[in-house]
């Protein structure tokens, strides 16, 4: 009986990882973090939720400096918010927009720099390099504001209440089982 109870917790905690943690987001997909990579058409083709990983990958001679937006539109490198090296480096998106760039001489103005938005709700967004955030704001001379749009198909926005029910549906059966 016991045994049933430790598979059923287990199957549970298995399922409803996926769901609690978000999307991993390899920057660059196979190009990774590297010079000649168009990071604005990579950002606009991912999707960003809070939660979500950005995993940078770079040789040796790369690097990642998280910096503010002023810092990232001008290259400049001398007052990063934090700096990663090491070859592999997973930074963990809250809302709001973050911003990247590789400190090598020369790399950031030939494109080596990110800029992400991540939406504050669960219907995520993407943003580039010199984008910006999309505004919520009614139109001049509305008086009324119109309901949000309901989140994009696939937009992960029912991970969370598909995930436990997957959960409680194998916990069940494994319990049921024996």
């Amino acid at each position: 009986m016991a045994l049933r109870v430790v598979a059923a917790v287990v199957a549970v905690l298995l399922a409803a990882a996926p769901m609690v943690f978000g999307a991993n987001h390899v920057v660059g997909d196979s190009q990774q973090w590297n010079t000649g990579v168009d990071y604005t058409t990579w950002v606009s083709n991912q999707k960003f939720a809070v939660g979500d990983t950005l995993e940078f990958k770079y040789g040796p001679t790369h690097d990642v400096y998280e910096v503010s937006q002023s810092d990232h539109d001008s290259c400049s490198t001398n007052s990063p918010i934090k700096t990663h090296s090491g070859g592999d480096t997973s930074i963990t998106l809250s809302s709001g927009s973050s911003y990247y760039l590789c400190s090598t001489s020369n790399h950031c103005s030939l494109g080596m720099k990110l800029a992400v938005t991540t939406a504050a709700s669960s219907t995520p967004s993407g943003g580039g390099s010199g984008s910006s955030p999309p505004s919520n704001s009614p139109p001049s001379g509305s008086t009324t504001p119109s309901p949000p749009p309901p989140p994009p198909k696939g937009s992960g926005s029912g991970r969370v209440s598909s995930g436990v029910a997957v959960a409680g549906a194998l916990a069940l059966g494994l319990a049921l089982m024996g």
